[in-house]
């Protein structure tokens, strides 16, 4: 197994990890209900589950 010779210094470990970094969530409006959701996720508007603007579940928050 490889080992190093000799100890990395804390600014080559930081260089090699800039390009790790968090990307914002995307978020969509929904065109029929106006929420504001994250991008392909279903979400919750008055009990109703929509998704791509369309209501899948009806009186969902009672069920689930």
């Amino acid at each position: 197994m490889a080992h190093p010779k000799r100890r990395h210094s804390s600014t080559r470990r930081d260089k090699r990890r800039t390009h790790y970094k968090a990307t914002p969530v995307a978020l969509s409006t929904d065109a029929q209900t106006g929420e504001v959701h994250e991008r392909h996720h279903a979400h919750i508007f008055e009990g109703n589950l929509f998704y791509k603007g369309q209501m899948i579940i009806e009186n969902y928050a009672k069920t689930a």
